[in-house]
């Protein structure tokens, strides 16, 4: 007999979860239990930011994260769900709910959120009896892990999930193979692998893509190698960015819509696309305009109901992504593809590319363009950092401007949620602490969750977040000025921009590091020092409101 708090902190604890991120107004007992087995329990100042915080863990640690909510905040938690659903990130979430036996009486925040978590989870339960504790958990981290990885999401019975006070007659065994992605590494079918080959060998433009997918298999050595033997250039989607280092020469850079230009006309040249990992989706593909439709495709990946669902396909590849490039080099043998022309023009655009932007990656203008603050990110970030980025104009800039350069620097974006940056690169951080880790976000972003500078501080999360502050939501310019036909009133421009407000010395009142740049040449040295502290930095940067991102090239 043992109660549920002690199974499940033995269950979390067993499946490798060193973090647990939450308000701490859930699973009381289950908190004490976890502190018995060492498992650190992170208390943020929100839900949603919780979420993300798990989110970021999953991603860097390459196994489920963990987040909690109590009944009222339930559906904030669901909110931060979606983009660990939209990225395809192993995050389980344990909300409190209402006992069946008290419903429809007015239980204190009676609320019924159990349909909320249905269309961003892989796995929605409701835990109303203690025995059903450890199966329960067993399937999520099951669902979590396998096939194409995504949320869990299990309701315990009480308002602070006080079902984990009762006992019972529980078995907390854990399957360990389910505890990590991928769990399960599915071959490719021999004929698949030849028939995908053999259009490899014949086209004479063929280009890779390589999405999140490839990062989740741990594929980007296999990758590499495949690319190299077969000469073939390499375009990545955001959630592969660092699948292959950016200063490789078969690396063109981010496609689509937050992309590289060079990478969109690599793409629409092609006479041969090669999704790995990849769902094709309008972001990829900049809503389906690169490539062409109607360009032969081939598709590697571990869900089948991905194929063939944005390109028609001339090999299809239900397989997982490290297993498939590994059969493609070992059948491909040692051959020359005689792609020397291709390549010599892809390395063209790139050349291109770096030149068109060089005024602007090397500028010296104050207020700073961003494109500087990328450029020197490149140059300082550690051959082992990871740089988590947010969406929308941080996404844009970095996707295009920053590169990777070595195989050991991860990079982590936000698939879709302003704000989620921050506080993920707290998780990113969490789950591996002798790692540097620098967030990337502008002001708009990191207004969503500033309190957790607090958190960063109280928990010694040491990481470096860099804010792009031109006191806006810029990226809202072209839209506001379409809307009111040609050029937006003094009113119209209310709308997206906002107070000046010095970053550094709000950080520095919650107990963090704070340093204001508004020279360019002050801001490698700042960026170093930062790297440096034993402490969370803020590194505000003040930038030219009127710089925006390049649009993407079709």
């Amino acid at each position: 007999m043992m109660t549920g708090a002690r199974a499940l902190a033995e269950m979390l604890h067993g499946y490798g979860v060193t973090h647990v991120f939450m308000v701490p107004a859930i699973l009381r007992r289950t908190m004490a239990e976890l502190e018995r087995f060492g498992v650190h329990r992170i208390g943020t100042h929100g839900e949603k930011p919780a979420a993300y915080m798990a989110d970021g863990y999953a991603r860097m640690a390459g196994r489920p994260g963990v987040c909690m909510a109590q009944a009222v905040g339930a559906l904030n938690l669901a909110a931060g769900l979606r983009d660990a659903h939209l990225a395809n990130s192993p995050v389980i979430a344990f909300t409190g709910g209402l006992h069946p036996t008290m419903a429809g009486r007015g239980v204190y925040q009676e609320v019924d959120d159990l349909p909320a978590f249905h269309n961003i989870t892989k796995f929605n339960a409701s835990v109303d009896r203690v025995n059903q504790i450890p199966d329960s958990i067993r399937q999520a981290f099951r669902s979590a892990v396998s096939g194409r990885p995504g949320p869990a999401h299990v309701r315990l019975a009480g308002n602070e999930g006080q079902i984990d006070l009762e006992e019972g007659d529980l078995d907390p065994w854990v399957e360990r193979g389910f505890a990590a992605v991928p769990s399960v590494r599915p071959l490719p079918d021999p004929q698949d692998v030849t028939a995908a080959l053999d259009l490899l060998d014949r086209a004479q433009r063929p280009v890779i893509v390589a999405g999140g997918g490839v990062r989740t298999s741990r594929a980007s050595d296999q990758l590499t190698a495949l690319a190299e033997r077969l000469s073939i250039p390499v375009v990545t989607s955001l959630n592969g960015k660092d699948t292959i280092p950016g200063a490789h020469p078969l690396a063109v850079g981010v496609v689509g819509r937050y992309s590289r230009s060079a990478a969109n006309r690599v793409m629409n040249r092609a006479d041969l696309v090669c999704f790995v990992g990849s769902s094709a989706g309008s972001m990829t593909t900049h809503s389906w305009q690169v490539p062409s439709p109607g360009i032969p495709a081939i598709q590697v990946d571990i869900d089948p109901a991905m194929l063939a669902r944005n390109y028609p396909l001339a090999v299809s590849i239900n397989a997982d992504a490290r297993m498939t490039m590994a059969a493609l080099c070992e059948s491909a043998g040692r051959r020359d593809p005689g792609r020397s022309e291709w390549l010599a023009e892809v390395r063209r655009e790139v050349t291109d590319w770096r030149e068109q932007h060089r005024r602007h990656l090397e500028s010296d203008a104050a207020p700073i363009r961003p494109e500087r603050i990328c450029r020197e990110l490149g140059a300082v970030a550690p051959d082992d950092a990871c740089v988590v980025v947010d969406t929308g104009h941080a996404g844009m800039w970095m996707g295009a401007m920053f590169d990777t350069r070595t195989p050991t620097q991860s990079y982590l974006r936000s698939a879709g949620h302003l704000g989620w940056a921050f506080p993920a690169s707290l998780g990113a951080k969490c789950a591996a602490p002798d790692r540097p880790v620098i967030c990337f976000t502008g002001d708009g972003g990191f207004w969503y969750h500033i309190a957790e500078v607090e958190t960063a501080v109280r928990w010694n999360i040491n990481t470096v977040t860099v804010v792009n502050n031109n006191s806006s939501g810029n990226q809202s310019t072209i839209g506001f000025d379409r809307a009111y036909g040609g050029r937006q009133t003094p009113e119209g421009r209310r709308l997206w921009t906002f107070t000046d407000v010095d970053f550094a010395g709000l950080s520095e009142g919650m107990g963090a590091m704070g340093i204001r740049v508004t020279r360019p040449d002050r801001l490698r040295p700042a960026l170093e020092r930062a790297l440096e502290a034993e402490c969370p930095v803020v590194v505000d940067v003040v930038t030219d409101i009127e710089a925006l991102a390049p649009l993407p090239v079709v």
